[in-house]
């Protein structure tokens, strides 16, 4: 058995994490270098080593033989250790470990300071892990939780931050101290990042009686689910009976002085939990004075999340190129491995810049810039702002290309001057009716909205980008006149806005009904696949397309259509698709089917769109109808019919 005295990392470690992985009492893998665990030194500190402290107490005989397994496993052999004998003997090791221990707390980052009580020193034994598990849609609940994490040194705390993505939660049944911090999204929905946790442990979520924790909630008071998704955890683990150190912490918008206000109280209660994992309350005054301080230099600023816990990628890129000089496309695919906190536009530039410099995208500052958007895996998302674990599929493939919709420039890049052809066209920006005493120090009007009415536009508006949503239409990319449902989209949204003049309302209204408007995308369904923000504009817009149908009476084809067809519903169950398109064309429609021969293909039920076998031979009959398939279509039974008569009904009484 071998006993190792100390040991230390030299330079140029590669982070491969092969150290940690065998001996995790040791050695801490960060995303720049290895270090040595204070825990298991006699200086306290935590970093290589390179003054090569001693080990404390007997870890050299209990952990010997795993870190020279841990050395031997090293690539770059970075690793060093003395063995009791080559250089310091039991009784050095043994005779500095109690020194050490009274001056410094074997497990803590920092040691308790001069004069603490005899009891406040006996917390600073044993572990003193401290889990901040951050779930983040743009970057704020990771920020908090790397300031979070640098406070936690003044109470003796090593903080591990946890990216929730790729957590198993049957973790969390060994981790004695948890914060929680987590944003809110859409209508009080997970992050993406912490969806899969989220439906994982509820489906089978541990037992958590040894666990104390703390959850930290951002949010927007302008949801109705304001901080939901934070209030979700805190009653998930309590009811897999966690203990709650310190009440949950909502914050809003302004989210830096209540979350300051929490860390203040919560911090102090997770560090007064013992290695017995029992909460000292009584020694929580003497807690708070030692760890008091002036933490401004800690969370002034801010901070991306340094060392996060997260599993790596192994992914299959499927990449498309296209090179405009020669006039050919085609694709890149080749298998590597990312970091689990990798976004899309990270995964790009390491392509440029380590395979292929000539790789062009465009590239955004990692809040979500609207100009970034690809498609990958069928779905439209933002670059700079989509982890690329997110939108993998199962298999690990990760197929990205062009925003669809647009002329391709090269690569990734495409032209987006119809989408602001069309923008500028429609004009989807304020204009205002003159307001005595509202007006700007240039004398340009200025409109008022109240509290509520504000939270309203907000909501039906809050997407990442109108971009990606001209992106989602299926009948952009072939019809170059279409304006496209981003730009619909932000019409109707200026409707809305009651500071908008009733002179720019009905232009806008007469916009959205002109041949090239709204009625252009025959099914605004297809946007709803894309997720939340196709939804929002699904809706928005059909919306837009009921208030035109009421506007109008039902007049012209579309409303015409709308009407009849509730009504053939309403009246008999039934969808009589031989007479339906007799209501919609008018008596001059239908005098010209006639004699064209249309009606009498209708009626016996000839189209071009796909039959029974058995009638295939009719059609022989009647050509040119018969080059396609026979249907049936006399009074096709609609299921659950008074379904689509109550939805009817809902949208216009006279049903």
């Amino acid at each position: 058995m071998a006993i190792v005295a100390k040991v230390w990392i030299d330079e140029d470690c590669i982070t491969c994490d092969a150290c940690e992985d065998i001996c995790p009492e040791v050695f801490k893998v960060t995303d720049d270098t290895s270090q040595i665990l204070a825990a298991v030194r006699t200086d306290g500190t935590f970093d290589r080593n390179e003054g090569g402290s001693p080990l404390v107490g007997n870890l050299g005989a209990e952990l010997g033989d795993i870190i020279l397994e841990a050395a031997e496993a090293c690539p770059v052999e970075v690793i060093k250790f003395e063995l009791v004998g080559e250089g310091v003997d039991v009784a050095t090791v043994e005779a500095e470990a109690p020194a050490a221990e009274a001056a410094a707390a074997p497990v803590a980052a920092v040691a308790p300071a001069a004069g603490a009580s005899e009891a406040l020193g006996a917390l600073f034994a044993g572990d003193r892990n401290l889990n901040i598990l951050f779930g983040s849609q743009t970057g704020n609940a990771a920020g908090l939780a790397e300031k979070t994490a640098k406070m936690a040194e003044n109470y003796g705390l090593t903080a591990n931050i946890v990216d929730m993505d790729g957590l198993d939660p049957a973790r969390l049944a060994s981790m004695k101290r948890v914060m929680i911090i987590t944003s809110t999204w859409g209508e009080g929905e997970m992050p993406d990042n912490a969806d899969a946790m989220w439906n994982a442990i509820n489906a089978n979520g541990p037992g958590l009686s040894g666990t104390y924790y703390s959850v930290c909630a951002i949010g927007d008071t302008s949801y109705d689910e304001y901080c939901k998704a934070g209030h979700d955890w805190n009653d998930k683990l309590s009811a897999l009976g966690g203990q709650q150190a310190h009440p949950i912490q909502e914050c809003d918008v302004d989210f830096e002085p209540a979350w300051r206000t929490w860390v203040e109280e919560a911090l102090p209660r997770l560090a007064c939990v013992d290695e017995s994992g029992t909460l000292q309350l009584e020694l929580l005054e003497e807690m708070k004075a030692y760890g008091a301080g002036d933490d401004d230099d800690v969370v002034e600023g801010d901070f991306s999340p340094g060392t996060i816990q997260r599993e790596e990628l192994s992914i299959t890129l499927e990449l498309f190129r296209y090179s405009p000089e020669a006039a050919e496309s085609g694709w890149d695919t080749l298998t590597c491995t990312v970091p689990g906190h990798a976004t899309i536009q990270d995964l790009l530039m390491t392509m440029q810049r380590d395979v292929d410099g000539s790789l062009a995208f465009r590239r955004g500052n990692g809040a979500g810039t609207p100009t970034t958007g690809v498609r990958v895996n069928g779905r439209v998302v933002l670059a700079d702002a989509t982890m690329v674990a997110n939108v993998m599929a199962s298999s690990g493939r990760v197929r990205i290309e062009p925003l669809p919709g647009h002329p391709v420039v090269r690569d990734l890049i495409v032209d987006t001057s119809r989408y602001e052809s069309h923008r500028s066209r429609a004009e989807p920006w304020m204009r205002t009716d003159p307001r005595e005493g509202e007006r700007l120090p240039s004398g340009m009007a200025m409109g008022t909205v109240d509290a509520a009415t504000a939270t309203a536009l907000h909501q039906a508006g809050d997407i990442q980008s109108f971009q990606l949503i001209q992106a989602m239409s299926d009948a952009l990319a072939h019809d170059p006149h279409y304006e496209g449902p981003g730009v619909h989209f932000q019409q109707w949204l200026r409707v809305l806005d009651p500071r908008t003049s009733e002179q720019q309302r009905r232009s806008i209204m007469a916009s959205l009904q002109e041949k090239d408007g709204i009625w252009s995308e025959a099914d605004h369904a297809s946007l709803m696949r894309y997720g939340e923000d196709g939804r929002l504009a699904a809706r928005g817009l059909n919306e837009a397309r009921g208030a035109l149908l009421n506007q109008n009476r039902y007049a012209g084809k579309s409303g015409r259509l709308v009407k009849w067809y509730g009504r053939s519903v309403k009246w008999s169950g039934n969808v009589n698709e031989t007479t339906l398109y007799r209501q919609v064309l008018g008596p001059l429609g239908l005098v010209s089917n006639v004699f064209s021969g249309v009606s009498a293909r209708m009626a016996l039920a000839f189209t071009r769109n796909g039959s029974p076998p058995i009638r295939s031979l009719q059609s022989l009959l009647l050509p040119p109808a018969g080059l396609g398939r026979i249907p049936k279509m006399f009074n096709s039974k609609v299921d659950n019919y008074h379904e689509v008569v109550s939805l009817f009904n809902e949208i216009d009484q006279r049903f």
